[in-house]
């Protein structure tokens, strides 16, 4: 009888290597951990998608290039249909630019195999875990204390390590603030790869960098749908030269985009008056947690343009975090990032879940 092959043997090393994301299911009375929009649809919309998802025809593929919804985000985004590619949310976008412009074959000067990406720390944790899962070398720069990018340290890894793309979340998860914007064009100015400025909170923040589209070519940027009320559906998209939309295509899978988040995220889009209703709550709201949060001993929230507000403890997050969840509230502990040393993420929350966050958090403290 032949040997079973050991598995892990047969896993690549970069994989081997690699911590999964933890996106846990934790159930509980509020849930503040995820930067979803705490405030359900209205009974009038939910009876519209009902009635059209009805009419779906399950047993067809979808359409595989989403073309009902890259129109309808064309026409709120006055970018051309060519322009737009729709993903299974926007981590299916990352891994397509990694895959089109992330080589894992070539040698660097140090010895070390494999295209450069370059970012921030902290941030966005599948920037980096999508780089190694395709055998790409992540290299990174902290952040200064107030969590801007460091330009001259930042343009200096760039010129030692010539990135082949560069990842910049704006505003930034999980710090909350918008970078200075012309350190941004500057990196955009100097970069020689591919730049994605991930826009993933625009709603929230309105800031962007989409007029810049035209000027520079390897400019890519990426939204999503998630965090203003469709999470479930898993919609992202980018938005980017036609060339690079081409090449992306490429690799992009067939029918990526299932025909029920399509439909469903196509009548939302369509009916945002009631979302946009739901952002301008969540905006004032973040307000009003930052003003209660800064009433508290111990700790010290960050400004946010986001819908969610970082702070940081000088007691240890790990106990804050169990304390919070007892009660029924779950917020997100980053204690164990190096860069975020007792720091803890809530997301904005309904009126009623954000009052009662603050008052066991008083109570706690």
């Amino acid at each position: 009888m032949s040997k079973l092959p050991d598995i892990i043997n047969l896993v690549k090393k970069t994989v081997q290597e690699l911590k999964p994301y933890q996106a846990e299911n934790i159930q509980c009375r509020i849930k503040l951990d995820a930067m979803e929009n705490p405030y359900p649809l209205p009974e009038s919309l939910m009876k519209k998608i009902s009635e059209e998802i009805g009419r779906i025809k399950i047993n067809r593929y979808p359409d595989p290039s989403a073309s009902r919804l890259k129109s309808i985000i064309s026409a709120q985004t006055d970018i051309s249909t060519d322009n737009i590619i729709i993903g299974n949310g926007s981590d299916e976008l990352i891994q397509m630019i990694l895959t089109v412009f992330g080589d894992p074959s070539p040698q660097s000067l140090s010895g070390e195999q494999g295209d450069r990406v370059l970012f921030p720390v902290p941030t966005f944790s599948m920037y980096g875990i999508i780089s190694k899962s395709l055998s790409l070398k992540d290299e990174v720069v902290p952040l200064s204390e107030d969590w801007e990018i460091q330009l001259d340290k930042f343009l200096s890894e760039m010129e030692r390590v010539k990135p082949k793309v560069i990842f910049i979340s704006y505003p930034n998860n999980p710090t909350g603030n918008c970078f200075n914007r012309e350190s941004i064009l500057k990196i955009l100015k100097k970069a020689s790869g591919i730049v994605v400025i991930d826009e993933a909170y625009y709603d929230f923040s309105k800031k962007t960098f989409l007029p810049y589209l035209k000027e520079y070519k390897n400019l890519i940027i990426l939204r999503t749908l998630s965090k203003i009320g469709m999470a479930g559906l898993r919609v992202g998209y980018l938005m980017a030269d036609s060339e690079i939309c081409r090449e992306l295509n490429k690799v992009r899978l067939p029918y990526n985009s299932n025909s029920v988040s399509q439909e469903i995220a196509g009548i939302i889009l369509e009916n945002r008056t009631e979302v946009d209703r739901q952002i301008a709550s969540i905006i004032l709201e973040r307000e009003r947690l930052m003003d209660g949060l800064k009433g508290i001993k111990d700790i010290e929230p960050f400004s946010s343009e986001t819908n969610f507000i970082l702070f940081k403890t000088d007691k240890n997050s790990k106990e804050i975090f169990d304390k919070l969840l007892d009660s029924g509230i779950l917020i997100r502990n980053f204690g164990d990032d190096i860069y975020l040393k007792n720091s803890l993420r809530v997301t904005i929350g309904a009126p009623d879940e954000n009052n009662e966050f603050l008052k066991t958090l008083n109570k706690i403290l």
